[in-house]
């Protein structure tokens, strides 16, 4: 089973390879955004939206209300734990 974890698009770091720093919860994380990158749009387009995050990459856009939802249903199962483990040591 693979577990994708909503993630809030913050700022693009590296255009040339796709890559933006996404944030949950106080956890920030450099990622892959060009399976979530339309055709023709900016990267910048991305800053502030919501995708779900599965090993490294954006699989896909999600609106604020699932991200919550999701963030809630993870929380009750062990979010923590798994934040914790994407957290630079």
């Amino acid at each position: 089973m693979c577990l994708g974890i909503p993630v809030k698009i913050t700022a693009i770091t590296d255009p040339e390879k796709m890559l933006a720093l996404a944030e949950v919860k106080g956890v920030r994380r450099e990622v892959n955004v060009a399976l979530v990158c339309a055709p023709g749009e900016t990267l910048e387009a991305l800053v502030g939206t919501w995708v779900l995050l599965h090993v490294g990459f954006a699989v896909s856009r999600i609106d604020e209300a699932e991200a919550r939802i999701t963030l809630d249903l993870l929380d009750a199962t062990g979010l923590e734990e798994e934040l914790a483990a994407m957290a630079p040591s």
